[in-house]
């Protein structure tokens, strides 16, 4: 399976645009975390779950029940959520937080979310690769909400979600930065991996183990000087940093009331 191909696709698209996956020269920016010292998904997560067993069978479940939201609002939003592109992606989080991202008035944050990001993508891959798990579409045969990637993602591990990995990571750092709003932020980060049930893109245990490798990665750039350094001077920046526009709030917490359950 193609998960290295995938990743760069996603990842530079991710750093520089719409295009910038037809430029497969450009550099991923730097993370924090040594690629050597990476946490290691194989050790930290559980085995992807056996046909049949009842994990598996939990994950059919909610598979199922996501597959009926592919008409709605929610639906729309997991395609939102699913962007790489900045500052769309980190800004999944500004009606939660109160505060908008940009490079103009956020600039730390806005590297600080780009490396924390390519260290909490890239701590997936080595379970992704080791498993090589089919991905729910193509076994429902059901819509995504990315159609654009839908070949790619056929040939790409499902086990543990990477886009989870990421919005954890984030949520994290975040809440982190704007304690008042934790718990809101929390909150959106659990919707951000709940997006790619939703998306049929992923599995209910690949956004659990995701989240666990966010959360893994984030725990290792807490060790680096140039971490800190960031998130001090982000935290300066969003005193000042713009609120979100209120009828997109509005939209965000309608789409977030439809619910697996």
């Amino acid at each position: 399976m193609r998960t290295k191909p995938l990743i760069i696709a996603l990842w530079l698209t991710f750093v520089t645009g719409l295009n910038a996956h037809k430029n497969i020269e450009e550099k991923l920016p730097d993370g924090y975390i040594n690629k050597a010292s990476l946490p290691n998904s194989v050790t930290i997560v559980p085995e992807a779950p056996a046909p049949g067993s009842p994990r598996q069978k939990l994950d059919d479940a909610i598979a199922e029940a996501a597959v009926k939201l592919n008409k709605t609002a929610r639906f729309k939003l997991a395609a939102q959520d699913a962007t790489m592109h900045f500052p769309e992606a980190p800004n999944s989080f500004a009606c939660a937080m109160g505060k908008m991202v940009s490079k103009e008035k956020t600039p730390r944050l806005y590297h600080l979310l780009k490396r924390s990001g390519v260290d909490a993508g890239y701590a997936t891959r080595k379970a992704k690769h080791t498993y090589n798990r089919m991905r729910p579409f193509t076994i429902n045969n059901a819509p995504i909400c990315t159609p654009q990637w839908q070949e790619e993602l056929r040939h790409n591990g499902s086990y543990p979600s990477g886009h989870t990995s990421l919005g954890w990571a984030w949520a994290l750092i975040l809440a982190e930065l704007v304690p008042q709003k934790a718990d809101a932020i929390l909150a959106r980060g659990v919707a951000y991996g709940e997006s790619r049930i939703i998306c049929n893109v992923h599995w209910y245990s690949d956004v659990v183990a995701g989240r666990m490798m966010g959360a893994s990665a984030v725990a290792l750039m807490h060790d680096n000087p140039e971490f800190i350094a960031d998130m001090k001077a982000a935290k300066a920046e969003l005193a000042n940093a713009p609120a979100p526009d209120e009828k997109m709030c509005k939209e965000e917490a309608a789409a977030l009331s439809i619910t697996l359950n």
